[in-house]
């Protein structure tokens, strides 16, 4: 029988060599099943525990375990990739929160919730990213699409259930939930301006005024100067 030092390395080699998360059953398989899952958790605390003092932990996550940087180490890691993370806009982190907390939920839903069109081009960017996806349809008119959050996105917020999402402060702000996470911290919502024209049009009707005012106050520079300023 394998002794427990050796099934820690073997272990910690796979978790530190797989990609993505690796959940109980693909860690059994590295032990042809022999051990089980009480004992697996033990060595997986065992683990956590060797890794307390390190810029890495091991930590479980919807889809499985893994071994992933500690938030403090976060601000030294992106010095090596100074390139700006991928911008939200107010409309898409307004969207995800919706879908966060009141899934199943179709579009007619969240439109009712922020009082505004939604552009499908923020559901897709969403989805694009993995983080929402259809898991059904209403047994009503038109028979909608229902959509929820995926494991990747708890995944990729450090969560292993929706359960440890933030309690809502303010139900009418349910983003403010999702900002209050480590993870979303460096998620900013991008400037009503720079977002695509048809991102635009899904952001609330006062944001849309104020990005339009700003750009209508940008001089053209090919017009022809006003002839009461010249001399």
């Amino acid at each position: 029988m394998m002794n427990t030092q050796h099934a820690r390395r073997v272990l910690e080699t796979a978790l530190i060599c797989s990609a993505q998360p690796l959940p109980m059953r693909e860690l059994r398989v590295l032990f042809n099943e022999e051990l089980g899952v009480d004992t697996l958790r033990t060595l997986l605390d065992d683990i956590s525990t060797e890794w307390a003092q390190r810029g890495v932990e091991l930590v479980q996550v919807a889809s499985g375990w893994r071994f992933q940087s500690r938030p403090e180490m976060r601000e030294y890691l992106d010095r090596l990739h100074p390139e700006k993370p991928p911008k939200y806009t107010r409309a898409g982190l307004e969207t995800l929160a919706i879908i966060a907390y009141r899934q199943p939920v179709t579009r007619g839903d969240m439109e009712d919730i922020r009082g505004v069109t939604i552009n499908t081009t923020v559901i897709k960017q969403l989805e694009d990213r993995g983080w929402v996806e259809v898991i059904g349809h209403r047994e009503t008119v038109g028979r909608p699409a229902l959509y929820a959050t995926t494991r990747q996105f708890l995944d990729d917020l450090g969560l292993t259930s929706l359960d440890q999402l933030p309690a809502l402060q303010d139900p009418h702000a349910p983003e403010m939930g999702l900002q209050s996470l480590p993870g979303f911290e460096d998620l900013p919502a991008s400037d009503p301006i720079d977002a695509p024209q048809d991102v635009q049009d899904a952001l609330p009707l006062e944001i849309q005024t104020q990005a339009e005012g700003v750009a209508t106050q940008q001089p053209d520079s090919g017009s022809e100067p006003d002839p009461q300023i010249q001399a």
